[in-house]
């Protein structure tokens, strides 16, 4: 018998709810809060579930510095006629662009930026 699975990347932050306001508006999901107020998730009807968590000692990322790996990042994909209007949403929303050189891998159109805690995520053009 297999046991049922799921899964959910959760983001450390210092201001849990803020963060997962954040990406609600950005996923057009809502938060939910549940017994700890330090672990706050966020779920859309898309299949969106990710989840962020207070770290009372968190430093955000400093990536894309090349002595610091990237680790992880959300990658968010967007019909590729909306990109700018998506771009605008997330900048609207507190994004910041991060500057990686060229918004061009491959054939995709890529653009990466850092949340409001610092972690990176990007807007990718789906196929």
């Amino acid at each position: 018998m297999t046991v049922g699975k799921t899964s959910v990347l959760v983001l450390d932050c210092a201001e849990p709810l803020e963060l997962a306001g954040f990406y609600a508006a950005l996923l057009d999901a809502e938060t939910r809060v549940g017994n700890d107020p330090d672990f706050v998730e966020v779920v859309g009807n898309s299949g969106v579930h990710l989840a962020v968590r207070r770290d009372h000692g968190y430093a955000p990322p400093s990536w894309p510095r090349p002595e610091d790996a990237q680790q992880a990042h959300l990658r968010i994909l967007v019909d590729p006629g909306a990109m700018d209007e998506a771009e605008r949403e997330a900048v609207d929303l507190g994004a910041r662009p991060v500057d990686t050189g060229g918004t061009t891998i491959g054939s995709h159109d890529v653009r990466v930026y850092a949340d409001p805690a610092g972690h990176s995520f990007s807007l990718a053009a789906r196929r």
